[in-house]
């Protein structure tokens, strides 16, 4: 039998009773529930998918570490850690979590007045994503990244990836490998993108950061007055990475108003503009912690995101489709389109993405 939300955050260390606790938000992973205790406290129960986080100790730890590091910055700027950054709450026990039989519990203060956006509606609100993420990059600039674990192995390992694909390819399980061939080239013809970004990490010439890993603007906490980016929420896949993974996921979800399964290929339009916005948000924040180096490998992680996500969904079309949903058989091919032709469309534009990530370092 589940346990009920409100009889699981009497176990947190709360200021007063749980008086309510009701579903929140809309997650697709977790399951949220918005709680107020007696003494009109306000607090974010969840309950985390332990099928997806296997590693609650580390997870857990990273939040806690990451958190801990923004809390410390906030202050010292002198804002405010309880809006500005996500405070986890105790157990009664004193643990950072809670496990009842098969599920995990953990419990966070609510930020207040402050909301989320689904999607980057116009150019700037986009922009403030940007900002929020590059405000989260120099605040852990100084931060060990090595003392964080890898809550999902492999995640941006794109070379990885690039094996996966290929044994798909090879063994064509489902005899598909033929209705996408033209995918499958592009894919075979572009492998040295691959290891752009983890070679210059072996060799020193890109630093190792903390990345954030989900990257959308439903992650982002704004003040309900201004506007303005609050903090970054959602840390589950804070891990060890490179600035480009954050920075590239966001362009490639974001710059670019196209379905991320339209089917009409000349829908599909790579919008400079947006990159730019988002480009100016991020880059504001953060240029002093970083070189040229990484300032020109976003424009690079902005590529091979991109990329990497429509190799992952050609990877899962042609082993049956048993990793995303899909909604009818070609949906992850159609998926896969739409990312190789954003690639297609940025790899043209290489020297302008280029002299905008650089201008923005530059001012």
């Amino acid at each position: 039998m589940p346990f009920r939300a409100e009889d699981v955050a009497k176990l947190f260390a709360l200021d007063g009773e749980p008086m309510i606790a009701v579903p929140f938000g809309n997650g697709h992973i977790n399951d949220t529930f918005f709680v107020e205790t007696s003494r009109a406290r306000k607090y974010i129960l969840q309950r985390v998918n332990g099928t997806i986080f296997k590693d609650m100790y580390g997870l857990m730890n990273n939040i806690i570490l990451v958190t801990a590091h923004i809390r410390q910055k906030v202050a010292e700027s002198g804002g405010d850690p309880l809006r500005e950054c996500l405070t986890v709450v105790e157990s009664k026990n004193g643990e950072a979590f809670v496990n009842l039989g098969s599920d995990f519990w953990r419990c966070y203060v609510y930020i207040d007045n402050a909301i989320t956006m689904q999607t980057a509606e116009t150019p700037e609100l986009f922009r403030a994503a940007g900002k929020a993420f590059g405000i989260f990059q120099n605040q852990l600039s100084d931060f060990d990244a090595a003392k964080l674990v890898d809550t999902i192995p492999n995640f941006h390992n794109t070379p990885n990836r690039y094996k996966n694909f290929m044994k798909a390819y090879e063994a064509d399980a489902c005899d598909l490998a033929k209705t996408a061939r033209e995918e499958i080239l592009f894919v075979r013809e572009h492998a040295d993108l691959c290891s752009l970004l983890t070679d210059k990490l072996e060799s020193g010439e890109l630093p190792l950061r903390v990345t954030h890993n989900d990257t959308k603007i439903n992650n982002v906490m704004l003040d309900r007055a201004t506007g303005n980016p609050l903090a970054v929420v959602d840390l589950d896949t804070v891990m060890p990475g490179l600035s480009a993974y954050d920075f590239g996921d966001s362009i490639r979800s974001g710059a670019t108003y196209a379905a991320e399964d339209e089917p009409d290929l000349a829908k599909v339009k790579f919008e400079t503009d947006l990159f730019d916005k988002y480009a100016e948000g991020f880059i504001s924040e953060c240029a002093s912690a970083f070189s040229k180096e990484e300032i020109l490998s976003l424009y690079t992680g902005s590529v091979l995101m991109t990329f990497e996500c429509g190799m992952r969904f050609l990877t899962d079309y042609l082993e049956g489709s048993k990793y995303f949903k899909v909604h009818y058989p070609e949906h992850n091919l159609v998926r896969c389109r739409t990312q190789f032709e954003l690639v297609k469309q940025m790899l043209g534009k290489k020297d302008e993405l280029e002299a905008i990530v650089l201008k923005y370092w530059q001012k």
